[in-house]
This record gives C-alpha cells, structure tokens and sequence, in this order.
C-alpha cells in the first residue's frame, strides 16, 4: 500500500482524461464502502491513496494550474493518506440551508474534538489536521474537517476482527450520534492498515 503521492504518481492532463472515465468508475464503488453517516448532518468520507490521487488529478483538471498547482495540491492532499495504524477522514457537516447551517455550526465549536471510533471497550480518538483552527474564537466550527484515527497493534487486530463491535462515535454536548461500522465498511477500511 502506497504512504503517499509524489510527483511522479501525478499524470498529464492528457493523460488523465484518457483514463478519467474508468478510474472514477472504480472509485464511485470504493467510495461507497469508505462512507458513514453519523447522525443527521455528520458524513464521514475516510481516505485513502485512491481517493487523495483523485482529488489532485480532479482539481489539476478543474484550475489548470500548471507545474505550481502540482506541488500545492501534493501538499494539501498527500497528507491525508493513511500512513499504516490510522485511518484518516473528512468529515463534512452537511445541511442545505445556508441559515440552518450557520446555527448549527455555530453550535458545535471543538467537535472535532468529540470523535473517536470505539472498537469494543476502547477506542481511537480523532486528531484533527492542524493546517487551520477548524473552531474559530466566537466557537463557530468549519463545516469540513480531517481528522485521523491512529490505532494501536491491538485495536487494529480487534477492528479486523469482525467479532468486536465496532462504530464511530461523536459525544459532543450539542451533537450526540453513533453508527455501527458495518462489516463490508469495516472490510474496506482495514485494508487501509499495512499488512
């Protein structure tokens, strides 16, 4: 399993969009197996080498931004590729509304620090990226966070385990939700740990 995306991973324009079509077949397939809804307005996308080679090949696509676009989409993205003992999220709160929005997110200030993913009687706690606050003064939150999940030998043996339960978790005071990670879920995420 591939840690990374370097330069030499990322394709011409041209190149891309000879085998775009294909790729984002397998990927919407994969996709659906790396979701979890938690609660009403928690969508939880976890990543991995497939989905952040997507992401960089999509924008380049998108801005055409040349050689300089490359090295601040690898900077912005390749970071979010599990790096073996973790599993690693964006989480997006998610509600149309731009005014239901705004209320809700200005209710849920540090629930990035409110998540963790329980694998019988322990638990990983979510560690969110530092590249930005994500909670700002006024304790108003972002709507996207990304977030890991480092595990220990024993809690990735559990999550594999299928025996355990397992499911993700958000124990924020104003937002209180759980969802049991399902055993095709769990499946496609332990591939995200090495071997």
């Amino acid at each position: 399993m591939k840690h990374e995306i370097t330069r030499a991973d990322i394709l011409s324009l041209d190149e891309f969009e000879t085998v775009r079509k294909e790729r984002r077949s397998g990927l919407i397939a994969q996709k659906r197996l790396r979701r979890l809804e938690v609660g009403p307005y928690a969508t939880f996308y976890f990543e991995n080498y497939d989905t952040m080679w997507w992401q960089i090949h999509e924008m380049l696509r998108i801005e055409k931004g040349g050689e300089a676009q490359i090295e601040d989409e690898l900077r912005a993205y390749s970071p979010l590729v599990p790096q073996g003992r973790e599993l690693v999220a964006t989480m997006m709160l998610e509600v149309d509304d731009p005014v239901r929005r705004d209320r809700l997110l200005r209710q849920l200030g540090g629930i990035e620090e409110k998540i963790a993913i329980r694998i019988g009687d322990d638990e990983a706690r979510a560690v969110a990226e530092d590249d930005v606050e994500r909670t700002t003064a006024d304790g108003k939150t972002s709507s996207v966070h990304f977030l890991r999940f480092p595990f220990t030998e024993a809690q990735v043996a559990a999550f594999r385990d299928g025996q355990v339960p397992a499911m993700l978790a958000i124990d924020h005071p104003n937002y209180g939700h759980m969802a049991i990670i399902s055993p095709e879920v769990r499946q496609a995420l332990a591939g995200d740990f090495d071997a």
